[in-house]
C-alpha cells in the first residue's frame, strides 16, 4: 500500500501539559497547593507540586528537532514544537504527519500518575487526578471529536476510589486508563494481590483497556550507572516484556476473563519468542507450579488478552502471523524521540511493503478502533482519513526540522548517572 493511502491510528502519543491545564477546574482550597508550572534560573521550565519538580525531560519533546540535539537535560516550552501542548497545533501537526487518531499518554505526572499518588493530602491528590482527567477528555480531546482516544489517569492509592473513576470517565466516553507497568516497584500490592480486585472489575464491566506504558513504574532496565545512555534505551522493552510476564501468570487473566490489556512502546519483534517461551514453560513446568489455563496454552491466553504496537518494527512485521493479526497496533510515539513523524507513513509503506491491505489495515486503524471502542469514521468519511487526504487538508503546515539555540543547557551523556535517571526521565 502506498503512503497517502494508509489510514494510520497511534496507540501512543504524549502530551505536554500546558501550564494553564489546571485554571478553574481544582476547589478554591487547592489553590495555593495546585500544580504549576515554574521557570528556573538556567531558563528551563519545570512543574512544581506537593515538593517535587518535575522537568520537561528534553527527549520527552524532540518533535521536529535534529537528531544532534536530542539530549535528556530540561527543557522549556518555547524550545518544543507548539504541538507538543497546543491542541490545535497538535492537531495540524497530526495531519501534517498523516495521523488521523491518537491515544496521548500523560508527561509531567508520570505514565501512571504516581508524582499525583504521591501527595501527602490525599482529598488534593484525587482532585487533581480527576481534574486531569476532565481536562483531558473535555479539552484535549473534545476539541476535535474523532481525532482522540481519550485516556485517563489512574487513582494508585484506593482501588475502589481508582475503579469509580473508570465507571465515570467511561460514561464519558474513555475506555482506556494508564497504569504502572509494575506497581509493586511504586510500594503497592502487586498484580498478585487481589487488592486490585475492584478497578479490575470496573475495566471488564466498562469495556475499557488497561495501558501500560513502558516506564510506567518509574524505573527503566539499566544495567550500571556510568553505562552509556544508549544501554538504558536499547533496554526499554525489556520493562514490558516484564510486565507481560507478570500479568500472564497472575490470578487476574483467570478471574477477570474479560480484562484487555495494552502494551505501550514496547516493540513486537521479541514476542514470538516470548510466546514460545510461556508455552515451554507451562509445558515443563505447570505440574507442579499450578498454573492452569483452562486447556489452552498460555500463548492463545496471551492473544485473547494483550494488544501490542510498535513505532517501525521490520522483525515484527516478518512475524506478525506468529504474533496475532488482531494483536498489534501501530503508533507514531509524537513527540518522543523515537517517533518518525513527519514521515511515519512513507516508514510503515517500507516497512510493510509486503503486507497484504486487509493485513496492513488491522494493524494501522482496524485493531485500534475495535479495542479502544474508537469510531473516527462517525465525524469524517473513510475518503478524508488518509495520510494523503490529511496532509491536503494542511498544506503549507511548517514541518521543517527546526534547530534551537542549546547553549545555555549542559549536554548530559556520556557521564550521566543512569540510576537516576531511569528513576527520574518518566516521573
Amino acid at each position: 500500500m502506498k503512503a497517502d493511502d494508509l489510514i494510520l491510528i497511534s496507540v501512543d502519543d504524549h502530551l505536554v501539559e500546558p501550564p494553564n491545564m489546571f485554571d478553574g477546574r481544582l476547589p478554591a482550597r487547592f489553590a495555593d497547593v495546585a500544580p504549576r508550572v515554574r521557570r528556573l534560573d538556567d531558563g528551563s521550565d519545570v512543574w512544581t507540586f506537593n515538593g517535587s519538580v518535575i522537568p520537561n525531560i528534553g527527549l520527552n519533546a524532540v518533535a521536529g528537532r535534529p537528531k544532534e540535539e536530542y539530549g535528556v537535560e530540561p527543557t522549556a516550552f518555547d524550545e518544543m514544537r507548539p504541538g507538543c501542548f497546543d491542541i490545535h497545533e497538535r492537531v495540524k501537526d497530526m495531519s501534517a504527519g498523516g495521523v488521523l487518531g491518537s491515544m496521548c499518554f500523560p508527561s509531567f505526572p508520570g505514565f501512571s500518575a504516581r508524582v499525583f499518588s504521591a501527595a501527602d493530602d490525599k482529598d488534593l491528590a484525587l482532585a487533581v487526578v480527576r481534574a486531569y482527567n476532565d481536562w483531558h477528555i473535555d479539552e484535549w480531546c473534545g476539541a476535535y471529536p474523532g481525532r482522540f482516544i481519550p485516556m485517563a489517569l489512574p487513582i494508585l492509592w484506593d482501588p475502589h476510589l481508582a475503579a469509580a473513576e473508570v465507571r465515570r470517565l467511561a460514561a464519558k466516553g474513555c475506555h482506556s486508563i494508564t497504569f504502572t507497568e509494575n506497581p509493586a516497584t511504586l510500594g503497592l500490592p502487586s498484580f498478585h494481590d487481589e487488592h486490585w480486585d475492584p478497578l479490575w472489575q470496573a475495566l471488564v464491566d466498562e469495556n475499557v483497556v488497561l495501558s501500560i506504558h513502558l516506564g510506567s513504574s518509574g524505573k527503566l532496565s539499566v544495567t550500571a550507572a556510568d553505562a552509556p545512555v544508549d544501554v538504558m534505551i536499547t533496554l526499554q522493552p525489556m520493562n514490558i516484556c516484564q510486565a507481560a510476564a507478570d500479568l500472564l501468570w497472575s490470578r487476574v487473566i483467570k478471574k477477570f476473563p474479560g480484562i484487555r490489556i495494552a502494551l505501550s512502546e514496547g516493540g513486537t519483534g521479541w514476542i514470538p519468542y516470548f510466546l514460545d517461551r510461556i508455552d515451554r514453560t507451562y509445558d515443563m513446568h505447570h505440574l507442579w507450579t499450578g498454573q492452569d489455563f483452562g486447556g489452552k496454552l498460555p500463548s492463545e491466553v496471551f492473544r485473547e488478552h494483550f494488544l501490542t504496537c510498535f513505532i517501525a518494527d521490520p522483525v515484527g512485521i516478518k512475524l506478525r502471523d506468529m504474533i496475532g493479526l488482531d494483536n498489534i497496533a501501530w503508533e507514531c510515539d509524537y513527540p518522543h524521540s523515537d517517533s518518525s513523524w513527519p514521515n511515519a507513513g512513507e516508514e510503515l509503506a517500507v516497512v510493510a511493503a509486503d503486507v497484504p491491505d486487509d493485513e496492513l489495515n488491522k494493524i494501522t486503524f482496524e485493531n485500534a478502533m475495535r479495542w479502544y471502542s474508537f469510531d473516527p469514521f462517525a465525524h469524517r468519511p473513510r475518503e478524508r482519513s488518509t495520510v494523503g487526504a490529511l496532509r491536503a487538508e494542511v498544506a503549507g503546515h511548517d514541518v521543517t526540522t527546526r534547530s534551537f539555540d542549546k547553549g545555555r543547557f549542559e549536554r548530559t551523556g556520556a557521564g550521566t548517572d543512569l540510576s537516576a535517571l531511569a528513576s527520574n526521565a518518566t516521573a
